[in-house]
């Protein structure tokens, strides 16, 4: 991997995926991340929450994940730390609420995921935003969710 003018600016070793409970967004990207990099990657991809909360991850997402090769046996959410932040090469939000923690607690920048993916300045919405009855309509849910 290598960085840009979000990251380290030489070859970055971890990356940290940032949301809010670290039970959906940022533990799929992780691991989206992580099976695209391989097994025996010596990269460091991992995720936190800025509000981290005693839940476990919601069936449905848990099902998704395992469908395409997670093992979720080791995830554990965690809250976002100074040291998280300060020891990732490159920090990578969800939404634009966890940029403004990232910036206000720690006094770091750091970019949206769909801005580092697709170059777009739009954040990833939790699927509560997105459609509120989400957890009893699966037929309602939009693509991107689903494949």
């Amino acid at each position: 991997m290598r960085a840009n003018d979000h990251g380290s600016g030489g070859n970055l070793q971890s990356v940290l995926f940032v949301c809010t409970g670290n039970i959906f967004r940022s533990v799929t990207a992780e691991f989206a991340l992580k099976a695209c990099l391989g097994p025996d990657t010596s990269h460091v991809i991992s995720s936190a929450g800025i509000d981290v909360k005693p839940q476990s991850m919601h069936t449905w997402a848990q099902a998704r994940l395992r469908e395409r090769g997670a093992d979720l046996t080791t995830h554990i959410s965690r809250q976002l730390t100074r040291e998280l932040v300060e020891g990732a090469d490159l920090v990578i939000a969800m939404g634009r609420n966890h940029q403004c923690f990232v910036q206000e607690q720690f006094g770091r920048g750091v970019p949206l995921f769909n801005q580092i993916c697709l170059g777009h300045d739009q954040p990833i919405l939790d699927l509560h935003e997105v459609m509120p009855d989400w957890e009893t309509d699966h037929d309602g849910l939009p693509p991107m969710y689903t494949r």
